[in-house]
């Protein structure tokens, strides 16, 4: 017998907090590096550079979501 809370599986229970608990965590990272760059007056292009290089692993993990999404895993 499959345990459910409030009617949903173990399963949704997680991948609800890993989705939408990681997306959250990302947002804030966002605002991290947007304080980073305004706090050392990094200017447009270091504030490129900043956003694009920090960001690649959030671009990764967003891309294997999509990947997964895609190929049906």
């Amino acid at each position: 017998m499959e345990s459910t809370l409030f009617g949903f599986t173990e399963a949704q229970i997680s991948e609800f907090g890993v989705t939408f608990g990681i997306g959250a965590f990302i947002l804030y990272m966002l605002f991290i590096i947007g304080e980073l760059a305004y706090k050392s007056k990094a200017g447009k292009v270091g504030t490129f550079v900043l956003f694009f290089v920090l960001s690649l692993g959030m671009l990764g993990f967003i891309s294997k979501t999509f990947i997964q999404k895609l190929w049906g895993i």
